[in-house]
Order: structure tokens, then C-alpha cells, then sequence
């Protein structure tokens, strides 16, 4: 990862989500909403503590920032947008990789429960470390870890601000997106 880490706060639907980047303008962190913008801030701060905030992000960031808008206010049910943003993920156990990646392709308004992720990647017997590597997602709501749930489609624990509240809410969203009542989502196959 690029010594020089840059980060900014913008509106959403859903409150002030984060975003960080390296000199390349490759995204390195993004942040769902804490309870105010002042805590998402804070949040950033802490997550990258050399960062300098920034209120002019390059062109890269700014289509992640206009991509993650339009999810947050359920106006895209494609999910290219968010798969064309780069990501640096090197900081990031070879694992966990493999898990955000197969959850990154998740399409909007459908799920997949944890042991689902495990047994796609050829480790059915790793839900549990598909649920830590998930809790530990750098790249929320690009990587859309809130599309990944408890066996039987149960919502289970969420690391945003607000939890599963924010969790179902998210899928919720993405249902209407999607042209499903909340609770029809699919699974990917």
C-alpha cells in the first residue's frame, strides 16, 4: 500500500460514509455511516491515523463515491459500477481476499449464507472464518458483506453502526432495487 493515504466524508442516503485512497487514486477503506458524520470522521481517523483529509478526491474515488450514492438510494440494481472500482486489497489476509471477492460479485438483491461463501471457495467446513473474514470487510458498502447471512438466511451480527438494523435496511433497499418485496432476495445460483 502507497505511504500516502488521502480520505473523505460524503453525504449518502443513509448518512456520511467514508472514503480512503492511495496516491494512485486506488481505494484502500471505505466506511458505511456511524450515528453522525462527525463519528464517521472519527471513525476514518482512526482506521487510517496518517491520512490527510481531503475535500478534493480524484476522479477514481469520486465515481466509488457516485457508485456507493446510487446503492445507498436503491437507483441501480447493477452491480458493475461497484466492480469496476479498484481496490487495494494487499493488506489484507489471502483468505479474507478470497472471501470479499466471491462477495463482491453477490448481485443486488440477493444473499448468500456463510456456509454458502465457504463451500464456493472450496471450504465448506469455514463458515465461521467466511463470518469473521466478513466482520472484518475494509471495503463496506463496496464489498457488500451486509448480502452475506446466517445459515437459513438469518440476519446475523453486522460491524456498521447500527448493526443488523443496518444490515436489513441495506437489503432492504437493494430488494427495491431489484424489483423484489424486502425478504424475496435470491441466492446467487
Amino acid at each position: 500500500m502507497s505511504a500516502t493515504i488521502e480520505f473523505h466524508c460524503y453525504d449518502t442516503p443513509l448518512g456520511a460514509c467514508g472514503i480512503a485512497w492511495d496516491a494512485r487514486g486506488v481505494i484502500v477503506g471505505s466506511q458505511l455511516p456511524e450515528a453522525t458524520p462527525g463519528e464517521t470522521r472519527d471513525r476514518m481517523r482512526g482506521r487510517f491515523p496518517m491520512a490527510r483529509e481531503s475535500a478534493a478526491p480524484p476522479p477514481s474515488v469520486l465515481r466509488a463515491m457516485i457508485a456507493v450514492r446510487r446503492l445507498l438510494a436503491g437507483e441501480t440494481n447493477d452491480i458493475d459500477e461497484l466492480l469496476a472500482v479498484e481496490l487495494d486489497d494487499s493488506g489484507v489476509p489471502e483468505f479474507n481476499r478470497q472471501v470479499l471477492a466471491l462477495t463482491r460479485r453477490i448481485p443486488v438483491g440477493q444473499t448468500l449464507t456463510y456456509g454458502e461463501v465457504a463451500a464456493r471457495l472450496g471450504q465448506p467446513g469455514a463458515a465461521r472464518a467466511v463470518g469473521q473474514a466478513e466482520g472484518h470487510n475494509p471495503f463496506a458498502p463496496i464489498v457488500p458483506c451486509h448480502r452475506v447471512m446466517g445459515s437459513g438466511g438469518v440476519g446475523t451480527g453486522f460491524s456498521a453502526h447500527g448493526g443488523i438494523t443496518t444490515k436489513l435496511k441495506l437489503l432492504g433497499i437493494e430488494a427495491r432495487a431489484a424489483g423484489q418485496m424486502a425478504g424475496e432476495q435470491t441466492d446467487l445460483f
